[in-house]
């Protein structure tokens, strides 16, 4: 199990970038899954909200995927992670990087488990959000 809430985090992203989503052991029983804008913004609580709700992004998407460009620690166990999204619309065919492929997310970390995510489609909202911009 990974050491710091920084160490859980990128671990998460280096088993995203793979492809591999089949492990939730890192996500508390009583996860929020918040996305914050883009097409499909709402609030999900649990780990089968979680799915729910990250399925629901997904779905929209050909290749969906998000790359991780950065990491940096916010303290009280938060990461904030720039994120570089690809894929392409399943009806319009427009690559995410004709869009807004600037996203971040706010991982919040308790007990070596991730208890809060929010997910940016808008990267510079995000920061506006914790007052880095």
């Amino acid at each position: 199990m990974p050491s710091t809430s920084m160490d859980l985090v990128q671990s998460l992203f280096a088993d995203w970038a793979h492809g591999d989503y089949s492990s939730v052991a890192w996500a508390d029983p009583e996860i929020e899954f918040t996305v914050a804008d883009g097409p499909a913004p709402g609030t999900w609580t649990g780990v089968a909200g979680m799915i729910k709700g990250y399925g629901e992004v997904m779905n929209a998407w050909e290749d969906y995927g998000g790359e991780a460009e950065g990491y940096r620690e916010l303290g009280d166990g938060r990461v904030l992670v720039l994120i570089r999204l690809t894929g392409r619309g399943k009806t319009s065919g427009m690559a995410l990087g004709q869009m807004q492929p600037k996203a971040a997310g706010i991982f919040e970390v308790r007990d070596g488990r991730v208890t809060t995510i929010n997910l940016y489609w808008d990267r510079e909202r995000a920061l506006a959000d914790l007052d880095l911009s």
